[in-house]
């Protein structure tokens, strides 16, 4: 009997736990998509980074009408994490609330006020495509 020969790069298998990671991660953005939207965040836009960074799978920045806005649309996000079982989430900027950073280790999640969203325009560091190389002669 001859071996069979190794799988190709677009034909690796794709295993069980890896499925289930990814059922994880698209039921976290889900969560986090929904209590955006239930606390009405302004502005949402989610950005895939699945295959594109090591940092996360998913970025979500939005954005509060007021410091007070921004603060509740954390607490409310933070309460919905640990509710369904995403664990503790690591949070910066929640006392000023001007821009809230909230990783949860598989998505990160920007919340700011709208003046600050403008003036940091997060969105266009990370859509922009890895430059080309020109060859010159």
């Amino acid at each position: 009997m001859s071996p069979e020969p190794a799988p190709r790069a677009q034909e690796t298998p794709v295993s069980a736990e890896s499925l289930e990671t990814q059922k994880r991660i698209t039921a976290l953005e889900d969560l986090i998509l929904a209590r955006l939207d239930d606390d009405q965040a302004q502005d949402v836009v989610f950005i895939d980074l699945k295959g594109k960074s090591a940092v996360a799978d998913g970025l979500i920045v939005a954005s509060g009408r007021s410091h007070r806005h921004v603060g509740a649309i954390a607490d409310h996000l933070l309460r919905a994490l640990k509710d369904q079982g995403y664990g503790k989430a690591r949070v910066e900027g929640l006392p000023h609330c001007d821009w809230v950073l909230i990783d949860t280790g598989d998505v990160i999640i920007h919340l700011f006020r709208p003046e600050v969203r403008t003036f940091y325009n997060i969105e266009k560091i990370w859509s922009v495509d890895a430059p080309t190389h020109i060859a010159f002669s």
